[in-house]
């Protein structure tokens, strides 16, 4: 049987919390209504409130005891440029703009921490709830970082927490190590000359080059890397061509790399480089390629990935936490935090066959905000005790 779950009187509130910001989601820099709502509870339960870090971010600290520890929880705020096809009442009223990463369920979780710690001050030391802003593509932990965080809350670790479809309810996986891949776009501009489709040797043609290109970013990874190192190339782009009987001028090609490692990274950046020059050598054209570096890769550090299972098992039960599941190749901005503070990136099940995350149809599964605030509260509890 698992541990029992703490008693939330304010459930059904979270809940309907939960639903609101799902209804009126804003995209990264623009939570404007998100954040003012965030403060407004942080305020409501008594915590410390300061805003204005990346623009939209709010930090709460509830302080209690006189231990001078400082832990950081944080959560995501923002929503994706992405139009909701579901239609129960708490769906999206804004078109164009959807919560289908479950960051709203990651700001009620740590809101419902936070009025229960306020109530319950049962620990020693001081937490700060971290609302952070534009987690998805826009880098929202590295411009709090850079507005000065961890100056303004010097906390000994931090930790994160997001939801996770294809886990079962009630378990999680808490991984030592990297737990998600640090993320690189490329874009490959093929120049070469047009011509008539009718006298394709009157020119050069980038079609052609570029096909090349895409068939032989394929073998990057499997041919450049050790078979036991993960990375991922993908061309997700190829732009070209107005007319169906000229060959133009140029394509551009555009992609993500995928990777751990930052010597990873380093040899598919070079593999690809090679790759371009020989093509445009075979094909008489123009090859030029620029690597766009983005989110670095999350990795856990041993200590708290340690605590953090412990705390898990406390509040789940041992058997519903994994441990060994294999990373993500997804990214997420909450690296740039766990290269400057110790910490744990976890993941909450939120249920199997619910649909995948950044979907037309993905909803947060309202289970798991007891499940957050439970696992959220035992973990003050531990890493502050009295």
């Amino acid at each position: 049987m698992p541990p029992t779950l703490l008693e939330l009187p304010f459930l059904a509130e979270l809940t309907a919390l939960r639903r609101d910001l799902h209804a009126h989601p804003e995209l990264a820099y623009d939570e404007r209504r998100t954040a003012d709502l965030v403060a407004a509870e942080l305020a409501r339960y008594g915590l410390e409130v300061q805003r204005g870090m990346a623009g939209t971010g709010v930090v709460g600290v509830l302080k209690a005891g006189n231990s001078p520890r400082m832990i950081g929880l944080r959560a995501d705020m923002d929503a994706l440029p992405l139009t909701e096809l579901n239609q129960f009442p708490h769906q999206s009223k804004h078109p164009g703009r959807m919560h289908a990463c479950g960051h709203d369920g990651h700001t009620a979780m740590l809101l419902g921490a936070a009025r229960y710690l306020a109530a319950h001050p049962d620990f020693s030391g001081s937490v700060a709830f971290i609302f952070q802003p534009a987690e998805e593509s826009e880098g929202g932990a590295a411009v709090m970082i850079e507005d000065g965080l961890f100056e303004r809350f010097p906390v000994d670790a931090v930790y994160g927490l997001h939801n996770w479809p294809g886990l079962p309810v009630g378990q999680m996986m808490v991984l030592p190590g990297p737990v998600m891949a640090g993320t690189c776009t490329f874009e490959i501009s093929v120049r070469g000359h047009g011509c008539h489709a009718a006298m394709p040797h009157q020119g050069v043609d980038v079609i052609v080059a570029g096909a090349q290109l895409v068939q032989a970013l394929q073998t990057v990874v499997s041919r450049n890397l050790h078979p036991g190192e993960a990375a991922v190339v993908s061309v997700t782009q190829f732009h070209g061509g107005e007319a169906w009987n000229v060959i133009p001028e140029e394509v551009v090609l555009r992609g993500t790399i995928r990777s751990f490692k930052a010597e990873v990274q380093e040899a598919i950046e070079r593999a690809i480089e090679r790759l371009c020059s020989g093509v445009a050598a075979a094909n008489g054209a123009q090859i030029g390629v620029h690597f766009d570096h983005r989110y670095p890769p999350t990795v856990n550090s041993p200590a708290e990935t340690r605590f953090c299972q412990e705390v898990a098992a406390a509040a789940l039960g041992e058997e519903c936490v994994l441990t060994d599941a294999l990373p993500s190749m997804g990214a997420e901005d909450f690296a740039y935090m766990l290269r400057e503070k110790p910490g744990c990136y976890a993941w909450l099940g939120n249920g199997v066959g619910g649909g995948s995350l950044h979907n037309p149809y993905y909803d947060f599964n309202d289970e798991l905000l007891a499940l957050g605030v439970n696992y959220w509260v035992r973990l003050v509890q531990r890493a502050l005790p009295q």
